[in-house]
């Protein structure tokens, strides 16, 4: 076992047990039929028969309410229980359970739009690599790229067709192996040189924040990269921002998710449409959609 392999086995979150799933299912439908339960906070859900995908996140993060709830406590009666904090691993879980859920869409362009404090533009990528772009570069008109790339979507330091993004693995501990094969046969460089093993190590974690965020990733892709995600130590959850739930990454990068729509909306970190890397300094970050549409803009 080499040292990625003991790493990807560090990381690796347990599933939780049937009897987690089932009670939280069970709590779940009762407060959707106005049954009421006890105050508890349930950490982990799954969408089940009747159950949207955006009520299980929904209850990922809201408190239940109690028997008689907004009722003051009579004479003698126990304090209410505290709140459970919800935690950065939950959000990314509740991100994915949604994420999995979701219609993949689709369209003839997949159209990324980024707003930072600094610039706003926008591109639309077609799956034989053409590209259209629009900024204040182009005059804020919509421009074709010159150039036509074979492999129109890129994670950092690989280029993909979207027939191998749609390919990749859908488990966790899968798709993380995956892209750092892929990035141990790159040719990518830093402008230090070839990429060294922490580059890598980098560059991986980097992708799955692109395959969450901005690449045409099919549901169950992104779920899987959001709960590759979860799986790393550190992520500390920020509290309500603008868009979501904020997360600090462990590496002092920033993320705003959405959990009841299994979007990111937030990033202090992104791929750009050529494969490089962009960084965006304090809050908000880049603002982020992304999505399949049908036609350019006139």
């Amino acid at each position: 076992m080499n040292d990625l392999d003991v790493l990807r086995t560090a990381l690796v979150c347990d599933e939780p047990t049937q009897e987690v799933i089932d009670r939280s299912r069970h709590r779940l439908q009762n407060h959707l039929r106005g049954v009421s339960t006890p105050r508890k906070r349930i950490g982990w859900l799954v969408a089940g028969s009747g159950v949207t995908a955006a009520a299980a996140a929904a209850a990922v993060l809201v408190l239940l309410p109690a028997a008689g709830a907004g009722s003051p406590p009579s004479a003698g009666s126990p304090a209410p229980a505290a709140a459970k904090t919800v935690t950065g691993q939950e959000i990314l879980l509740a991100a994915a359970t949604v994420a999995e859920h979701t219609p993949e869409g689709a369209g003839t362009y997949w159209h990324v739009h980024v707003t930072t404090p600094a610039i706003t533009y926008e591109y639309w990528v077609k799956a034989d690599g053409k590209k259209w772009f629009r900024g204040t570069k182009s005059g804020n008109q919509v421009i074709p790229m010159e150039l036509t790339q074979a492999k129109p979507f890129s994670l950092v330091g690989v280029d993909l067709t979207l027939e191998q993004l749609r390919g990749l693995p859908t488990s966790p501990d899968a798709l993380t192996a995956w892209i750092t094969e892929a990035l141990t046969h790159s040719t990518a460089r830093t402008s230090a040189g070839p990429f060294t093993a922490a580059d890598r190590e980098e560059a991986a974690f980097l992708s799955l924040i692109s395959l969450a965020s901005t690449l045409p990733a099919p549901p169950a892709v992104r779920a899987a990269a959001f709960r590759a995600l979860a799986s790393y130590p550190g992520v500390r959850s920020l509290g309500d921002l603008p868009g979501g739930q904020g997360l600090l990454l462990p590496d002092g990068r920033r993320f705003v998710v959405d959990p009841a729509t299994g979007r990111v909306n937030g990033t202090s970190v992104f791929v750009n449409m050529e494969g490089g890397l962009n960084e965006v300094a304090g809050p908000p970050g880049a603002k982020i959609t992304a999505e399949w549409i049908n036609d350019l803009p006139a």
